[in-house]
């Protein structure tokens, strides 16, 4: 069977909602324990009896990934089970500001989970995974390739997971991790739905299709694309695959004039 994961044990940071819920599913669905993180556990446990329910393995453990201690301690727990074979760095917060609009409590509000958890994750997975070699995927953004309006501290952040990618990807080819990052355009997600709903009551559809259109392709990416991207990126078949962004946008950044 191609994209086999059995045997192995994923980690899924900020996997019990969206783009990580369709990761976890589709990673335990071929075969690995999926371990996700997240801060508060509620929707992953709705996950996890999903991924059951359809004879997969799955746990959730209450981590904040922008806490270093409480990173390592879940980590720690983890790899006392066996092998750490996939990182998934997928947890992250929004933010919606020009550089004038972005207070200092924002931009350290961004910086904790989205770069200093990624951090956190990778600083404490790979001693586990220089033993017999890993798989680390960060989520970026095309935010953080091309310039995007009103995005100033959330670019910020996916440039850092970019970059974090690449230094990891050079200092470890020895030990047989690979590491990539996968960047998203817009994706139909609950926080897309709900930021319509709070925003746009009235005219909900309307904005939905202007906001599918800016993607050249004419509409919004779905979850499952993600994860299904996930996988491969996470299984043996990418084996000859390290350090390398892989945008999954649409056609945004090389059909829009960016």
């Amino acid at each position: 069977m191609k994209f086999n994961l059995a045997n192995k044990t994923a980690i899924v940071t900020g996997g019990g909602s969206g783009i990580g819920k369709a990761i976890s599913k589709t990673l335990a669905a071929q075969g690995a324990h999926v371990h996700i993180l997240e801060l508060k556990p509620t929707a992953a446990e709705d996950a996890v009896k999903e991924i059951e329910s359809e004879g997969g393995h799955a746990t959730v453990h209450t981590c904040d990934v922008s806490e270093s201690d409480a990173v390592t301690q879940t980590l720690e727990a983890i790899g006392k089970r066996g092998t750490i074979d996939i990182l998934v760095n997928n947890a992250g917060i929004a933010h919606i500001g020009k550089v004038e609009d972005t207070t200092p409590e924002d931009m350290d509000r961004i910086y904790k989970v989205n770069v200093k958890g990624v951090y956190n994750c990778m600083h404490a997975t790979v001693p586990h995974m220089k033993k017999k070699g890993g798989v680390i995927l960060n989520m970026a953004s095309i935010a953080g390739s091309v310039g995007i309006n009103d995005r100033f501290a959330y670019s910020m952040s996916k440039g850092a997971a970019l970059s974090m990618m690449y230094s990891v990807a050079k200092d470890y080819l020895q030990y047989n991790i690979r590491c990539n990052s996968i960047s998203p355009a817009r994706i139909h997600t609950p926080f897309v739905e709900g930021y319509l709903q709070n925003n746009f009551p009235d005219n909900r559809d309307e904005k939905f299709e202007e906001l599918s259109k800016t993607q050249p392709i004419g509409r919004m990416g779905m979850p499952q694309e993600v994860a299904d991207l996930v996988l491969y990126l996470c299984s043996d078949e990418a084996s000859f695959i390290t350090g390398t962004d892989f945008p999954i946008d649409g056609g945004f950044i090389r059909l829009n004039g960016n």
